[in-house]
């Protein structure tokens, strides 16, 4: 009956599956367990605890080699999220013009923007980083250059911007007047930093508040009122108002000795990487735009041209809202693959953390298993955290039947 009667067949066949499923595990954790037995090891996580015992050459937060691997791990994890953030940014900013752009009825436009999507996303992302990592230490120049009465070399921007063989230096902000740090064990946060932080997000919702109270009175009277000038006093006012309570000012860079001191030093592996991944992985949400774009029906552009809307305001409030709905699932793939794609830092000796836990910390602790497991869970982490938050955006545009 289990096997010929429909009812049951496919619930018997499920079961079946499931224990061989279940046995094959089984079998996979006793083998693991006897291998580990023969080499004399036991599985444990004790490491993350011993002394790391190496340098970490761009951290975000307070690290050095006495430190433990739990913390090297920490810091290769900010330094791989910080790619990431980064690289995600520049890929919308640069596939959405390029997407956009490539619908251009200008000809010359519309064609160099089609050699940029075709010549980036047909050559390896590796490749684009080696590239991108060679401009900046082999094209640039050094520091020695900036030295003397008539240099070879000069900052920019006002002596603001240094750009040589060793990196990007860039003004950093101080305060003056400290509010102190708050120290949660694994590491400080500057309550400054906080602070401004905290301005800003309750600016962009009070300007988020303002602008849904605009768009109701529209709804209501068909009329939508001037909003502009109170965006703009709530998004810098108070930003203003509390970097003076602070006494915030820049620190610039300057030339001390043989090298830069003083302001923000970005490393060269680090806007690489940052490039080589946003620019490449822009030329397949440009695709993704473009194809998001043309699958709204050119009657929604024809009635927003019949109203007298411009051809920026149709793109910017009739196409884009309704083409994002197409767009979102597929581009939630692309920042998936940017963010695995990091651990390519390895071959331009950015410190991530495929090179921290994934590399040193597994070759000076023998603990392959361990280490390999923390990494397919930590990288499994953050991409279903990623999946998730656009999933829910996705949710929130998606088109809401009544």
């Amino acid at each position: 009956m289990l096997l010929y009667d429909t009812r049951y067949r496919s619930v018997t066949i499920q079961i079946v599956f499931l224990m061989l499923f279940m046995g094959a595990i089984a079998w996979l954790v006793d083998n693991t367990i006897t291998n580990l037995a023969a080499l004399n090891k036991n599985f444990s996580f004790d490491f993350l605890w011993e002394s790391a015992g190496y340098d970490i050459n761009q951290t975000l937060i307070e690290y050095d080699n006495q430190m433990s691997h739990g913390r090297a791990m920490f810091v290769g994890l900010l330094n791989t999220l910080l790619v990431a953030v980064l690289g995600c940014a520049l890929a919308t900013v640069v596939g959405v013009l390029a997407g956009m752009l490539r619908l251009s009825k200008n000809w010359l436009t519309a064609r160099l923007l089609a050699v940029y999507v075709e010549v980036f996303r047909n050559i390896p992302t590796l490749l684009w980083i080696l590239i991108f990592f060679a401009i900046m230490t082999e094209a640039t120049p050094s520091p020695r250059e900036f030295r003397g009465d008539d240099p070879a070399a000069s900052m920019l921007l006002g002596d603001a911007v240094a750009i040589s063989n060793r990196g990007v230096y860039i003004p950093a902000v101080e305060f003056a007047r400290g509010l102190g740090t708050l120290n949660l064990h694994y590491f400080n946060i500057s309550l400054n930093a906080l602070a401004v932080i905290g301005v800003i997000a309750l600016s962009f919702y009070a300007n988020g508040r303002l602008l849904a109270h605009a768009t109701r009175v529209q709804n209501a009277t068909g009329v939508r009122p001037v909003t502009w000038w109170k965006s703009v006093l709530l998004l810098v006012t108070p930003l203003l108002v509390m970097l003076y309570a602070l006494d915030a000012g820049l620190d610039y860079p300057a030339l001390r000795g043989f090298n830069f001191g003083g302001g923000t030093h970005l490393r060269n592996s680090l806007i690489a990487l940052t490039l080589g991944l946003g620019i490449y992985t822009g030329a397949f949400v440009a695709e993704i735009v473009r194809s998001g774009i043309l699958a709204v029906s050119r009657g929604q552009s024809e009635a927003a041209a019949a109203l007298g809307l411009k051809p920026n305001l149709t793109m910017r409030l009739v196409i884009l809202p309704q083409a994002l709905r197409i767009i979102i699932p597929p581009l939630i793939s692309q920042y998936l693959n940017l963010t695995k794609n990091t651990s390519l830092a390895l071959a331009v000796g950015y410190m991530d953390l495929r090179s921290t836990l994934g590399g040193i910390t597994i070759n000076q602790t023998g603990r392959e298993l361990e280490g390999m497991m923390l990494l397919m869970l930590i990288y499994l982490i953050i991409s279903l955290l990623i999946s998730g938050a656009m999933n829910v955006y996705n949710s929130r545009i998606k088109l809401k039947e009544r």
